[in-house]
């Protein structure tokens, strides 16, 4: 798709997101403005995608599971608009090299770390794919809170409401120092559970609830300083 057809549909996109959600994006400054980058938000509806997309002014490719568009025209469709998908039953090394190779050319991708819609809109625990995007790119992350998509469009509904949505952008996450020292398993965890907490910090939300690590581990993780804002001296 043409950067002009892109620009076209972003600019649709808040005008529609305006008139009907009075949607506003807070932070839009900490979005890099050149070189690769994950933002990474919480997931309740399916308005997430294009809403989420509004407040960022370079073009935005989407990782989403692969059942989410089934209908054959609308599959080829959204993905020609940017949509990456990804399988749920493994490790899609397909849609993850796809995500991969765009960031270090630079590009933008957005990610929901919790891997589907939240069935309340609270909250849930992030998986650990986020994780290992960072580990192969090395690139910074960009938290993000949705706010009023789940009251809008939530999962089951058949009918949008209107309610005001307001997506609200953090400072982006350097995980540089992270790497050198943890890698694996431990360290896509570890990505994960800090931009949940990022993300639930932006919302003024209580953070998901993770399954109980070892005492070791645990000792650890208080130990380890926090990963640094990407703009950090």
């Amino acid at each position: 798709m043409s950067g002009v057809g892109y620009g076209f549909l972003w600019l649709v996109c808040n005008a529609v997101g305006r008139l009907l959600f009075r949607y506003r994006a807070i932070g839009r400054e900490h979005i890099p403005t050149h070189g690769g980058v994950l933002v990474a938000a919480n997931h309740a509806s399916f308005l997430d995608i294009p809403l989420l997309g509004c407040g960022v002014p370079r073009r935005v490719a989407f990782l989403g599971r692969q059942d989410l568009f089934p209908v054959p025209g609308l599959r080829w469709l959204v993905q020609w608009l940017g949509w990456i998908p990804i399988r749920q039953d493994r490790l899609d090394r397909e849609g993850f090299g796809k995500a991969i190779r765009l960031i270090k050319e630079g590009k933008v991708v957005a990610i929901y770390p919790e891997g589907t819609r939240s069935p309340n809109g609270a909250l849930q625990p992030g998986r650990p794919g986020i994780g290992i995007l960072v580990a192969e790119t090395g690139c910074p992350v960009v938290p993000a809170y949705i706010d009023g998509t789940y009251e809008a469009l939530p999962t089951g509904a058949a009918w949008i409401r209107l309610h005001p949505v307001t997506v609200t952008y953090g400072e982006p996450i350097d995980f540089s120092v992270d790497a050198q020292r943890d890698s694996g398993k431990e360290f896509y965890h570890h990505v994960s559970r800090t931009v949940m907490t990022r993300i639930a910090a932006l919302g003024r939300v209580a953070p998901p609830t993770v399954p109980s690590a070892p005492a070791e581990r645990a000792e650890r993780s208080e130990r380890r300083p926090a990963a640094r804002p990407y703009n950090a001296e």
